[in-house]
């Protein structure tokens, strides 16, 4: 796979290496964004069928993506914690011990702390300071698993540096206690492989502005057949049986849609954000999770290896993504100057926690590698001299 900077709008002076911040508006997607809000300024040309086609579309491109055979499982969401929120109303349990990784994004956090502290005990596993870092928080996790375990919500990766969840590993111990996995693939789905097939979460919640490559304030979830019968958060009327039919709205009707799609945010079919999100799964499909993980493997190996020998501490390539990793700095002395270096150099990455988070695509090339290199180089030999 070749560099795809062409179909992006991107400055040459700045590195951007922050894809797990906010991807890129693709040429495209923004033309689709463009041509969304020419069609609201005639909404005489909007019809009943433009409320529900799109989003259909959506639903069949985004199942290959995920590798399912249901599109009918898969909803449009406003957020991250709106889809976590449907998953924690509807829980098939009155008590027990919900596991979650240390330090995870707060729409995975929040949403479990809102449940009865009398009923329900959240547990945080935290990563160890060892040198297998990934293999060993992996086997914390699973050890952690138990009777009393009733859900293990995670990311397919660890959203400040990209550490593996053996998510399948997982899945099966879950399978002997009855519990629930619910991923939050936000930053994940789009740039990592993910197969609903063969992981076979019970909801899979991503928001679309990172490895989407969508706009703000849309997102895609999957919920599986355990949250078939439950009750949305919200009361609307396009998530109700026969909403298609505008003339019999004022039919009140006190049936949902069927299965999933009862879990859909109302409005869902925004004219604007909509046509976007389909031109980015697109997109995504032409490019294929697999390649975009070589791509950035082979565009970071090298550059990795010089930080390492600077020092750097980077998480085994066997237990890391390749679109997103944390660098942990050999001085926490160093932090103040890296961050002056990055913002010299016009080099866009992310502190979270401890970890410097790179998070590179298929608009980086070798030049942005460089100027990476060269912020991170500068303060080191500064130290030393």
């Amino acid at each position: 796979m070749k560099c795809q900077r062409e179909k992006f709008n991107l400055q040459r002076k700045y590195a951007y290496l922050n894809c797990a911040y906010m991807s890129p508006l693709l040429k495209k997607v923004e033309n689709a964004g463009i041509k969304g809000i020419k069609k609201k300024r005639k909404p005489f040309h909007i019809t009943t069928s433009d409320f529900f086609e799109e989003t259909e579309t959506i639903r069949l491109l985004y199942a290959q993506l995920i590798d399912t055979p249901e599109p009918n499982r898969i909803v449009l969401i406003p957020s991250v914690s709106y889809g976590m929120a449907n998953v924690v109303r509807n829980l098939p349990f009155n008590s027990g011990k919900i596991l979650l990784a240390d330090e995870q994004f707060p729409s995975n956090v929040y949403p479990w702390q809102s449940l009865n502290k009398d009923r329900f005990v959240v547990k945080i596993i935290k990563a160890p300071d060892s040198e297998n870092r990934g293999t060993d928080w992996n086997e914390e996790l699973f050890n952690s698993i138990d009777e009393e375990t009733r859900v293990v919500a995670l990311g397919h990766v660890h959203w400040s540096d990209g550490t593996l969840f053996e998510l399948k590993k997982i899945r099966s111990r879950l399978d002997e206690v009855g519990g629930l996995l619910i991923v939050d693939g936000t930053q994940s789905v789009g740039a990592l492989p993910f197969s609903i097939k063969e992981i076979r979460p019970d909801a899979l919640i991503c928001g679309a502005y990172k490895w989407l490559m969508g706009p703000y304030s849309i997102g895609l979830a999957y919920y599986g057949k355990k949250f078939d019968e439950g009750k949305p958060v919200e009361e609307n009327w396009i998530n109700r049986k026969n909403s298609e039919d505008f003339t019999g709205l004022i039919n009140y009707q006190p049936r949902y849609q069927s299965g999933s799609l009862r879990y859909e945010v109302g409005e869902h079919s925004n004219f604007i954000l909509v046509p976007m999100l389909h031109a980015a799964v697109k997109q995504l499909l032409l490019w294929k999770p697999e390649n975009i993980q070589n791509y950035c493997d082979i565009l970071m190996k090298d550059a990795l290896d010089e930080l390492q020998d600077l020092g750097y501490f980077i998480e085994d390539r066997d237990h890391r993504a390749n679109h997103l990793f944390g660098v942990r700095l050999p001085n926490p002395e160093l932090l103040h100057a890296l961050k002056n270096s990055f913002r010299k150099n016009r080099v866009s990455v992310s502190l979270r926690g401890e970890a410097i988070r790179i998070s590179p695509h298929v608009y980086n090339d070798e030049l942005d590698v460089r100027k990476l290199l060269k912020a991170m180089r500068e303060p080191i030999f500064a130290s030393k001299h």
